[in-house]
């Protein structure tokens, strides 16, 4: 398309596969030997090359002539051709299939170049010399590029390919078409070959080199705790590490020094930090754009590649997908690709899922150093995906590091694919791809212990967390759904207004831009670094479950709604967590937790947690209300274990506790069983069938759609200007042309990038159709 949105003919079929063959050769030749040999056999670069030969055909020629305005093509073969027709085969990626077959070529190439833009083509019926394909002699003008290509690319066929090889190479190709079909080729006259390192790099592919013979204190303020040195003597190779140890312990720093040894050791080609939520995602860039400058050479152009909020979108080009409106004009899902992210878990866990464009995600993660970060006893569903990733994650070269302070211990085994022997915690267990598993026992941090008093009386505890804020102690409410902690916060602060206490909310329905503003005061005032604000006043911080993780928050007095153990115990971790923190006279380590009783909870579950039922499941619930009556303290790290593995240890279940047990197993009217959840994650990891776009590939089970919801004040469509004007919540007002020429690819990304930031994912039964909406196009 030119600047006036004519469209014209750009470079030839040949031209372009050997530009993305070429675009595939040096992506693959920036990793480390030993992991391009794993990762990519030899004639990849090949693969990658004829992933548009099905691009000779006959509908697709009539396409490109229609599409430039030419009417249909003279030649008599294409008299009485529909392009309309592609989507019975996939478009040109299945025709791509079903030729290379015909070729005789070795087992999972075919799919591979069928999967190109995203998904499986529906071929499985058909046949390179149909008639809808051009027939014989169509088939032998494709043959003939695949020859020209094996020449000009002096590349053959690879001998064989394993399952994670193909999804590998699946990924690789289709990012090299990406990359191969953006603006630094799209001149046909203009000499391509000098461009193919810069367009890599322009789309944010840099070859990965760091500081070497750092120690750990060389990194970080201080020198290694014990849990930290003993990860880095143990974690020095590729495999997989489960480190399981109390908050506050240092386990980020633990696994980020093992990262940036496998980075020296040339074992890694980047990291990707898996978080549980966005919203704790965001918090950590601050930590990890300190390593990054402490390990990378100075002045080193990736410093700026670990993208806070959108940057990374705005300052890369990346072909039509990476574009404004394309699938992948996503920092969520850019992420994986660059060398240095921080993400959430559920973008690594479609890597192994059969969902649009999954294998480029498990392309962006292998050979990576891969962080999972508070890892707890998933739901049955999350769960089969995470053992999936964990596998894919070994078998494509990763170094993976699991950071916990809860699991259960059979949770252990099933993430590992191992029979653990001790109940050490601390602990680390190990399984480097080479050698045999290890558990190694750390020595136990200082215990404390924190005062619990379990009740059922919201009013109390209401009065209880205004006087301690009066008294100028910092207060910490977590409910476990949004609407809870908004209501709780009405209260509060309507409360609150007279007794100068400040109250603030935190939870994952604001705007990326309103999230990271409260995050930024909120976090700071209740961290260890701002002890000057934190005691000119008392406050009150409610929030939900995005407040358990990952975030460095040290509150005097916390309020919890009742929840299973595991997180309970993450949230006793956000109380006193810092020994030199100021604290108020009179302030103790102390957690109010609502919850009812326990025999009117085991007879009617749904009635006595109210919408926590729906969250957390009933059983769940009342084996954790179990393990938390009669305790009037919780000594940490003690206690963690027990605690945890009496909650979830297996064991025969009579009466009202059989029957929730057995709905856990087999679900009801109203929620999904384990089983069921089991099998749904099972197939959605199956490589066959029907691709599963993004939206409907879940990586958290629930019984209730969300959608994504852009969050305007105003739209109004101006027709002499030729596009619509949008105003923000805040007043900001941006112009949305109707045709794309009207702005550059950077406005585009800018103006993109900006909207992003609007958006907020919510539960479909929230949305309210547009003929309820006054003012609305």
């Amino acid at each position: 398309m030119t600047d006036t949105g004519d469209v014209t003919f750009g470079r030839g079929v040949f031209n372009h596969c050997q530009i993305v063959g070429e675009v595939a050769r040096v992506l693959s030749s920036r990793y480390a030997t030993s992991l391009k040999v794993q990762l990519f056999p030899d004639g990849a670069e090949l693969v990658a090359a004829c992933h548009d030969i099905g691009k000779v055909s006959p509908t697709f020629v009539e396409k490109l002539y229609r599409a430039a305005g030419r009417g249909t093509h003279s030649h008599p073969s294409l008299a009485n051709v529909d392009p309309g027709l592609e989507r019975q085969w996939g478009g040109h990626a299945g025709v791509s299939q079903v030729a290379v077959q015909a070729m005789k070529v070795p087992a999972r190439i075919p799919e591979v170049l069928g999967q190109h833009h995203g998904y499986s083509p529906p071929v499985a019926d058909k046949r390179a010399n149909d008639d809808r394909f051009g027939g014989p002699p169509w088939q032998q003008e494709r043959e003939r590029l695949v020859e020209a290509l094996k020449g000009a690319l002096q590349s053959e066929w690879p001998e064989a390919l394993t399952p994670t090889q193909a999804r590998v190479l699946a990924g690789l190709t289709t990012v090299a078409d990406w990359i191969g079909s953006g603006q630094f080729f799209e001149d046909p006259a203009a000499d391509w070959k000098p461009r193919v390192s810069q367009a890599i790099e322009d789309a944010g592919f840099l070859p990965v080199t760091v500081t070497p013979d750092l120690a750990f204190e060389d990194i970080f303020p201080f020198y290694p705790n014990a849990a930290q040195a003993k990860l880095a003597e143990v974690a020095n190779r590729p495999g997989v590490f489960l480190l399981e140890a109390p908050m506050g312990l240092g386990k980020t720093e633990a696994a980020l020094y093992v990262a940036y040894q496998q980075l020296a050791q040339g074992e890694a080609s980047g990291i990707y930090f898996a978080l549980p939520t966005q919203l704790t995602s965001n918090r950590i860039y601050t930590r990890f754009n300190a390593f990054l400058d402490a390990i990378l050479p100075s002045g080193d152009p990736r410093q700026g590649l670990l993208l806070h909020g959108h940057a990374w979108l705005v300052e890369t080009e990346m072909g039509e997908e990476g574009r404004p409106g394309g699938a992948w004009f996503n920092q969520a899902k850019r992420g994986l690709l660059a060398p240095f992210a921080v993400g959430t878990l559920d973008q690594a866990l479609m890597a192994v899922m059969n969902v649009k464009h999954g294998f480029v995600r498990a392309f962006g993660l292998a050979g990576k150093v891969v962080i999972l970060d508070e890892v707890h006893t998933y739901d049955a569903y999350t769960g089969t995906l995470l053992d999936a990733l964990i596998d894919f994650l070994r078998e494509a070269g990763c170094t993976v590091i699991i950071l916990t302070a809860t699991l259960a211990r059979e949770r252990r085994q099933q993430l590992l694919g191992i029979e653990v022997a001790k109940d050490h915690y601390p602990l680390i267990t190990a399984c480097p791809t080479a050698g045999d598993p290890v558990e190694v026992e750390l020595p136990s941090p200082p215990a404390r212990s924190v005062d619990v008093t379990l009740t059922d009386r919201e009013e109390t505890a209401v009065e209880e967390a205004l006087a301690r804020a009066e008294g100028g102690q910092q207060v910490l409410w977590i409910e476990n759904t949004v609407g809870e902690a908004q209501e709780r916060f009405r209260v509060l602060a309507a409360r609150s207004a007279e007794l100068e206490v400040e109250v603030g909310l935190l939870h994952s329905r604001f705007t990326p831009q309103h999230r990271a503003a409260r995050e930024d005061i909120w976090v700071t005032l209740y961290g260890n670094q701002a002890w000057e604000k934190r005691t000119r006043t008392g406050r009150l911080l409610v929030g939900t479950q995005v407040l358990e993780q990952s975030l460095d928050i040290d509150a005097d007095f916390l309020i919890s709604r009742f929840c299973p153990t595991d997180m309970l115990l993450q949230r006793l971790g956000r109380l006193w967590r810092h020994e030199d923190t100021p604290r108020p006279a009179g302030s103790r380590q102390e957690a109010w937790l609502l919850a009812p009783e326990l025999a009117p909870a085991i007879t009617q579950p749904d009635k006595a947690f109210g919408v926590t039922a729906a969250v957390y499941h009933p059983y769940v619930l009342c084996r954790s209300l179990e393990v938390w009556q009669g305790r009037e303290a919780v000594t940490l790290p003690d206690d963690i274990r027990p605690m945890i593995d009496a909650t979830y240890a297996g064991r025969d279940e009579v009466g009202d506790m059989a029957r929730w047990y057995r709905e856990l197993q087999e679900g009801n009217r109203r929620r999904t069983g384990r089983r069921a959840m089991e099998q749904l994650a099972r197939g959605a990891l199956a490589q066959g069938g029907k691709t599963l776009p993004e939206h409907k590939a879940g990586t958290r089970y629930s019984d209730i759609d969300s959608v994504e919801v852009l969050l305007l004040r105003e739209v109004r469509p101006d027709a002499g200007r030729r596009a619509t004007r949008l105003v923000l919540l805040d007043g900001e007002q941006h112009w949305l042309p109707w045709d794309r020429h009207m702005l550059t690819r950077p406005q585009w990304r800018c103006l993109s990038a900006d909207l992003t930031r609007q958006q907020v994912r919510v539960p479909i039964y929230h949305l309210i159709s547009n003929d309820r909406q006054p003012g609305l196009p």
